[in-house]
């Protein structure tokens, strides 16, 4: 007796990879995405569309805090744990407020950031005692902010220098004591273009800088070592080696300097672009807390409380492109075109701008037959196209159906797309930006959907460009 033929497209999901998981199942043919119907959102909506998922906001920042804490317990780690969020990955004031609602602190990278934070705090929504990681370079402008933060209260603003240069820049605006962080240069794997990363000072002139221009200063006041690891947070021994070796920096300026309590690892904690792979949270947590620990403990130095800077890992999740396959194309014997009915330029940046890869699947027709295709764009542009997977070198959907649409979707969007892609702006080839919806839960775990932004129109893009 022969085997059924498994070509269906469910076949090759489940052969593929272990599925059901994060949040993904399908049902009579349809895919979910947190018990939410997909079909039933585009029905109502409309493509192109895109979703931000609200509540994964919160569990993000919740497994970091519980992980981070059940390793501090475990070694009896002396200092604290706080989860900062990045807030270039997504400056939407709803995200902001979401992170703000679970326990996080905030990580600045310009002036322009402040004014969010002023914002919100007029509205209730940011208190005075957060932490304020002020990153990036510091202009006047940015460095007038923060002095202006400071002299309005918020003592737990910590100005991070990324170059001794900046030092008179603060402290030429301050009007209070200052406290301050140096950000660490990090040495890059082996392999990319430049040996040292260009952001933050060697670690052989930290000592120095500070004895020579913080120690007797007593306008400012250094409580925080910083450096990130540009590769991100990775279980292999290029990070461990760089952990360690900034982890001995930080042991070096504490030697000199009593008021230093606090070491920030920045961000970089990796998120799901595939089904394919796994990442062991516990594990990497553990290990870091170790680390620290461990060192801390054969130096004779107290441990540091530990700062990290989650962007992506907060709200790449979160977030989601849903299109409709409005034609298919046949170049020769081997390439098939499904073309979308938007712009990866428009709608993900990222996919051609850096090669970026994210979870893709079917909406529809699940039980249908697969065959191996392009992803094509609606401009012009030869580079908006999407054929490859993070897990494989080709991308697969089912086959189009005479009488029923089909439906497909990214994954795991939610970080950066509207900032590279000019959120509200002019887009490539005027192909205009989707219409947006936030997706909340209720109490009873009922969803909730809120229209934020309509699909661009012609009249709004004239308007702009002064028609």
């Amino acid at each position: 007796m022969s085997l059924p033929v498994k070509n269906k497209y469910i076949d090759l999901i489940n052969q593929t990879f272990y599925f059901p998981r994060h949040g993904f199942e399908v049902k009579n043919n349809n895919l979910f995405f947190q018990d939410i119907n997909l079909m039933e959102l585009i029905k109502e909506f409309g493509t192109p569309l895109k979703y931000t998922y609200l509540p994964k906001i919160g569990s993000q920042i919740n497994k970091s805090h519980t992980l981070f804490n059940q390793a501090i317990e475990r070694y009896n780690y002396n200092g604290k744990y706080y989860y900062c969020y990045c807030t270039k990955s997504s400056h939407f004031s709803f995200i902001l407020d979401e992170v703000l609602k679970n326990n996080a602190d905030i990580e600045t990278s310009s002036a322009f950031d402040l004014d969010l934070l002023k914002n919100r705090f007029e509205k209730g929504t940011f208190n005075q005692d957060k932490y304020i990681i002020c990153n990036g370079y510091k202009t006047e402008s940015y460095a007038q902010k923060m002095a202006d933060f400071v002299a309005d209260g918020f003592e737990n603003l910590i100005c991070v220098l990324d170059n001794p240069e900046e030092l008179n820049v603060v402290k030429k605006h301050a009007k209070q004591p200052m406290k301050l962080g140096i950000r660490i240069a990090t040495e890059e794997e082996p392999g990319f273009l430049v040996y040292t990363s260009r952001l933050g000072m060697s670690s052989k002139g930290v000592v120095d800088f500070y004895t020579q221009n913080i120690h007797n200063d007593q306008s400012v006041k250094l409580k925080m070592m910083h450096f990130f690891v540009n590769s991100g947070i990775k279980d292999t021994t290029y990070y461990w080696s760089e952990l360690a070796r900034l982890v001995n920096v930080y042991c070096d300026v504490k030697e000199v300097c009593p008021d230093l309590d606090t070491l920030d690892i920045g961000g970089g904690m990796p998120i799901y672009t595939s089904l394919g792979v796994e990442h062991d949270y516990p594990y990497m947590i553990d290990q870091i807390v170790y680390y620290i620990k461990t060192i801390c403990d054969s130096r004779g130095v107290p441990e540091p409380n530990i700062f990290t800077e989650f962007g992506s890992f907060t709200v790449a999740e979160s977030g989601g492109m849903l299109y409709s396959i409005i034609g298919e194309k046949q170049q020769n014997d081997k390439e098939f075109w499904y073309m979308i009915d938007s712009s990866f330029i428009t709608t993900l940046p990222d996919t051609w701008g850096i090669g970026q890869k994210f979870i893709l699947l079917a909406i529809n027709q699940w039980d249908k037959e697969f065959q191996r295709i392009n992803l094509g764009g609606l401009t012009c542009d030869s580079q908006d196209f999407y054929n490859s997977d993070t897990h494989t070198n080709q991308v697969f959907l089912p086959k189009l159906q005479d009488n029923e649409p089909l439906y497909m979707g990214f994954f795991h969007t939610g970080a950066y797309q509207e900032s590279l892609g000019g959120y509200g702006g002019i887009q490539h080839c005027l192909v205009p930006a989707p219409k947006h919806i936030i997706i909340d839960k209720n109490a009873d775990g009922t969803p909730t959907y809120k229209i934020f932004a309509q699909e661009q129109n012609a009249e709004s893009m004239m308007k702009i460009l002064g028609y």
